[in-house]
């Protein structure tokens, strides 16, 4: 009798320490995924800056800045779900890329400490968005694993932990973008 029940407290011992762990990997994710998105927001506020800052300069590229404004909207748009909101910031990524070329093409503007300060800022949360996109992505490996590895996953799929998403770009995102000035 003892020794069942000796067993018994071992296994529920044993469910409860995997539990805390596979909470502890979702946890990671969590924080992980709220890392990017204020980096994110971040980005998101510093655009329309840098669009008024080129506009004033550059009048005839209203097609780029009305781009640059509709898939900044998109992407804030896209929610929490790591798939859409890396397809919504990789095509993001293409129209500021052209609207920095675009500033390149203006002496006067280069040479603004207005534009220099936002171009900088810019570039540092370009940065910290990839380390926040590294954090996240090995969180969520971490946990990925756990919950596909025994003995946790014989805990994670009774007690509802499933895997999670990659934040990643939509493969044409990786190609160089197009400067037509």
């Amino acid at each position: 009798m003892w020794t069942i029940l000796a067993i018994f407290i071992a296994l529920l011992v044993g469910v409860a320490l995997v539990f805390n762990q596979l909470v502890q990997a979702r946890q990671m994710v969590s924080n992980g995924w709220a890392d990017i998105a204020v980096q994110l927001k971040r980005r998101a506020d510093l655009i329309p800056n840098i669009v008024d800052t080129v506009k004033a300069y550059a009048q005839h590229e209203r097609q780029l800045f009305i781009d640059v404004t509709e898939k900044r909207n998109a992407a804030l748009s896209a929610g929490d779900n790591p798939k859409a909101r890396g397809a919504a910031e990789g095509a993001l990524a293409q129209p500021v890329t052209r609207l920095l070329a675009v500033a390149e093409d203006y002496p006067d503007l280069k040479a603004s400490q207005n534009f220099l300060d936002l171009q900088n800022e810019l570039s540092e949360t370009e940065d910290k968005i990839e380390m926040a996109r590294r954090f996240y992505n090995g969180a969520v490996r971490q946990y990925n694993t756990k919950v596909e590895s025994v003995p946790s996953n014989l805990v994670a799929a009774p007690f509802g932990f499933k895997q999670a998403d990659y934040f990643n770009i939509a493969e044409e995102d990786y190609a160089v973008p197009t400067v037509d000035i």
